[in-house]
């Protein structure tokens, strides 16, 4: 197992951090700094392993560090926004219509309307109504009784 520079260490513990696999970071590491590494040896570097209990404390705040942000910055992403994902959507089912290939264009298009449904959310809406009317709210009374009224004031006049 090769001694890894702490660019790289640096490297591998924000990519596992960002929840990359560790397949997807010794690929990264090979395209980024031309080394081969293996997974066990980039699963190491995770602190929430196993392998990775004896990190070195340096890495592992590193790691919480860039974990709590990556949570906290989803609006950076853009395919976290739902105006990005429908802008995609819109593009491939135009590029789907344009190859004539309709029912991937329908499935895209169903997709893009259950995305604006809010099907893919996690609120809910409840609807307290019931159809016969007897869970709906009762009406106010409109009239006033005046015979009731001048009844009262006489009694507290009293």
């Amino acid at each position: 197992m090769a001694v890894l520079q702490r660019e790289v260490k640096a490297f591998i513990v924000q990519a596992l951090a960002c929840f990359d696999t560790p397949s997807q970071v010794a690929e990264a590491v090979q395209k980024e700094f031309g080394l081969t590494i293996t997974r066990q040896q980039v699963e190491s570097h995770d602190p929430t392993k196993t392998s990775g209990k004896c990190l070195a404390k340096r890495w592992v705040t590193l790691f919480h560090d860039t974990r709590q942000r990556f949570r906290d910055d989803t609006a950076d992403i853009p395919i976290a926004n739902r105006a990005f994902r429908l802008r995609a959507l819109g593009r491939m089912a135009e590029r789907a219509e344009s190859i004539k290939n309709l029912a991937l264009a329908a499935q895209l298009m169903e997709q893009a309307a259950k995305e604006t449904g809010g099907a893919y959310t996690n609120k809910q809406q409840v609807d307290l109504s019931s159809a016969d009317g007897s869970m709906s709210p009762k009406a106010a009374p409109t009239g006033v009784d005046a015979a009731l009224v001048k009844a009262l004031v006489d009694k507290l006049v009293d």
